[in-house]
């Protein structure tokens, strides 16, 4: 490699190195902008999360179904958890205003493991509710299902618990992307104030502007000393005219 490329090469990476230190100084003093901007972006998200998702809570019950069963009637009681007739006897030992409709899309029924085990789970927006509905769907279709189709082998195995945390928990997620989001613009309001601001802040940009190397600095002055030192100057007389010592 020659000398020229050489030289060229260590300069792009100090003025790479230079670069980058002043994008650290120009961040650094400004940060508070960077922080005031994620701060409020992040509680705008939490509150954005909080007014407009509203929290789902599940639980779930579990029943037996009697292993002399074929597989063929095992769909056909498992379709009959959700029955019309069933919700309905449901919406009534609860006293619910809401339609049997709207209490079936909140259940779901599912076979464990292909055992006879059925694992009845209820979503709701009230915790105490999905609890009520649950186990009132379990002891509905067992007393029914005897009633309806004469199948009286359909045992509770387990009752349904409150479960106090939301299925549907995004509030954490949603202020971690609104403190994300605002670092990115603070760091970009920090730029471009900087780009507005046309004040020469540092020896490069005046070499870079007038083309010719810095020799010297002159230091601020403070206008209020200069004149004051210029009042405290002594005055002499000399030939009639008064000259500044």
């Amino acid at each position: 490699m020659s000398k020229l490329k050489q030289d060229s090469l260590i300069g792009n990476i100090k003025e790479k190195e230079i670069n980058l230190k002043d994008y650290y100084v120009l961040i650094k003093k400004r940060i508070w902008i960077v922080i005031v901007i994620a701060i409020l972006t992040a509680l705008a998200g939490y509150a954005y999360s909080n007014i407009n998702n509203t929290p789902l809570y599940q639980t779930s019950t579990r029943i037996i179904i009697g292993s002399s069963e074929s597989g063929g009637d095992m769909q056909t009681l498992m379709v009959m958890i959700k029955d019309p007739i069933i919700m309905e006897m449901v919406k009534d030992e609860l006293q619910l205003t809401r339609p049997a409709e709207a209490i079936a899309s909140g259940i779901s029924a599912e076979v464990i493991d292909d055992s006879r085990v059925v694992k009845i789970s209820v979503t709701d927006q009230d915790s105490m509710m999905a609890v009520a509905i649950a186990n009132t769907t379990a002891d509905v279709f067992k007393r029914e299902i005897a009633n309806i189709l004469n199948f009286k082998e359909v045992q509770l195995l387990s009752d349904a618990k409150e479960n106090p945390n939301p299925i549907n928990e995004t509030q954490n997620r949603t202020t971690i992307i609104g403190l994300v989001f605002g670092i990115f613009v603070g760091v970009g309001l920090v730029f471009l104030l900087d780009s507005l601001d046309v004040t020469v802040k540092r020896e490069s940009e005046v070499e870079e502007i007038l083309g010719v190397p810095v020799i010297g600095i002159i230091s601020n002055m403070n206008k209020k000393k200069v004149v004051s030192k210029k009042v405290n100057v002594p005055v002499v007389e000399s030939r009639g005219e008064t000259v500044d010592v």
